[in-house]
């Protein structure tokens, strides 16, 4: 159990479904993977291709509307995405076992889901064009391929609107607070916590000639930081405020980090609720029942008002902490 919890980022930010389930497996496919020398960056582009394709099983409909066939693409489906989640884990469990960290590593990372997502909205979108009858008729519209369109283009901008906006913005916010916790719990050396600032000037310093790819890797994650960054405006005036009263984030007393660390502990649940655990049981239930649409809603707006409540407290309390310096 020692040798796992070396792999976590901290026991503050994990989950307990992640510590009895997804890290342990995760953990021996680490080991594994450690044993043959594959790198961390390696097993997230292979979590990439497992999320793509349990989409492409979940675009067929489920027992209701293709029998056992359909059932059957659905557990696959499901296997495949909890597989690609087992990756997920594992990557980031190997490249701290084995010190391959790097700012490519951090990038996949971030966009694994991303990918996974984008093809698991496009399936509900497709899915709900074949196999929408029950709908129609508790409705009272006529299922004519006029009104399929029609009610497919409406689907297609709530996935739109659900993958880009909510789910950009939940997993995005719920990344940096992390990340941030991580910072004041173990410092600059236990987190990823990273400004646009510094990051911009990183991507400047670096050549056009032979370096297209790594430029382009560091622009996006300048923009991905920067966004974070504008989402969180009281906790940037707070960071600039301990660093014109100390000099440097790392002279930040230990007392003022003990007291972030308690007062943004709370906040970590909404934080593991906003990244895949929740969100993968809510999309799998609504698969199998036949009715994944529902998904897009429990995301606008479940998971949106978890998002809201959790960023007002995140800045709320660093508000509070201000008003102490």
């Amino acid at each position: 159990m020692n040798d796992i919890q070396s792999t976590y980022k901290s026991n503050d930010t994990e989950e307990w479904l992640d510590t009895v389930w997804t890290r342990p497996i995760g953990y021996r496919w680490a080991l594994l993977f450690k044993k043959y020398d594959v790198h961390p960056n390696t097993v997230t582009v292979l979590s990439m291709i497992l999320g793509a394709l349990a989409g492409l099983f979940f675009m067929h409909g489920s027992y209701r509307t293709e029998g056992m066939t359909g059932l059957i693409y659905n557990i696959i489906g499901v296997l495949l995405l909890s597989w690609a989640n087992f990756y997920d884990s594992a990557d980031g469990q190997l490249a701290r076992m084995t010190g391959k960290k790097t700012l490519l590593g951090r990038i996949l990372d971030g966009t694994a889901a991303d990918v996974w997502y984008f093809f698991l909205y496009f399936a509900i979108v497709i899915r709900f064009y074949f196999h929408h009858e029950l709908e129609f008729q508790w409705l009272g519209i006529a299922d004519t391929e006029r009104n399929s369109f029609i009610a497919f283009a409406v689907l297609f901008v709530a996935g739109w609107v659900s993958g880009i906006c909510c789910h950009g913005w939940h997993c995005r916010l719920a990344d940096y607070y992390r990340q941030i916790h991580l910072f004041f719990l173990k410092g600059k050396e236990g987190s990823e916590f990273d400004n646009s600032i510094q990051q911009q000037k990183m991507y400047e310093s670096i050549p056009w000639k032979g370096h297209r790819l790594e430029k382009c890797f560091y622009k996006i994650y300048t923009n991905y930081t920067r966004s974070q960054e504008r989402l969180t405006p009281s906790f940037q005036t707070l960071m600039a405020k301990l660093k014109e009263k100390y000099g440097d984030t790392e002279h930040i007393p230990q007392e003022f980090r003990d007291e972030f660390r308690s007062l943004s502990l709370p906040l970590m649940k909404y934080t593991n609720i906003l990244t895949f655990n929740t969100r993968g049981i809510a999309l799998y239930v609504f698969c199998l029942i036949d009715f994944p649409w529902m998904y897009l809603l429990f995301e606008m707006v479940v998971l949106t008002s978890i998002y809201l409540y959790m960023k007002a407290k995140h800045e709320d309390m660093c508000k509070m902490l201000l008003t102490r310096l």
